[in-house]
């Protein structure tokens, strides 16, 4: 079976995004970015939200962003991405498909089909609802060196205890710590 892995970063004081779905304080630099280039390798499949997707679409297929980043643009727009939405009515970055209804039905389906891990890139909301379906196997917080006194909190509205076992973790020259949990389930 397939792994599922949510992948977030947050601040110190434990904000996923700033006010107004700030991520100006994200702290990445050339080693962050080989870090996204082989943990996007590791993945056959990207999972959004409306509200990351709407993000990640208006950025990665710029041409600023090709020029600026060939290899994570090439990446990020060539894998396969599957957009969860009530709200949206089509989707149009390239390999991506919107499903609307029936969402940890779909990930299930997913799960169980061969190939390379599945990626949750931010979207905090869809991993709520797949953290409250138990279909997350793997948490990649990186945690960084900024407080921001107001924000949204990481998985905002979960409403289950989800007791979590340290796998790694990794510290980064630019202050970044990358912790690896999965769900501990005893």
């Amino acid at each position: 079976m397939r792994k599922l892995f949510v992948f977030d970063m947050v601040t110190l004081d434990g904000y996923f995004e700033g006010p107004n779905q700030d991520i100006s304080w994200h702290n990445v630099d050339e080693e962050f970015n080989e870090f996204a280039i082989n943990q996007l390798k590791e993945v056959d499949t990207l999972l959004f939200g409306r509200v990351t997707y709407k993000l990640m679409a208006s950025y990665w297929p710029t041409d600023s962003a090709i020029q600026d980043d060939p290899v994570v643009a090439g990446l990020m727009n060539g894998l396969p991405k599957i957009v969860f939405s009530k709200t949206l009515d089509f989707v149009e970055w390239n390999n991506a498909t919107l499903v609307k209804d029936n969402v940890a039905e779909e990930v299930s389906r997913l799960k169980q089909k061969p190939g390379k891990d599945i990626a949750i890139f931010g979207s905090s909301d869809l991993a709520v609802t797949l953290a409250e379906h138990n279909l997350i196997d793997e948490y990649r917080i990186i945690v960084n060196p900024v407080f921001l006194g107001d924000g949204k909190p990481l998985l905002q509205g979960i409403k289950n205890k989800v007791n979590l076992k340290l796998l790694k973790a990794r510290t980064f020259k630019s202050g970044n710590v990358l912790l690896y949990y999965m769900p501990d389930k005893k």
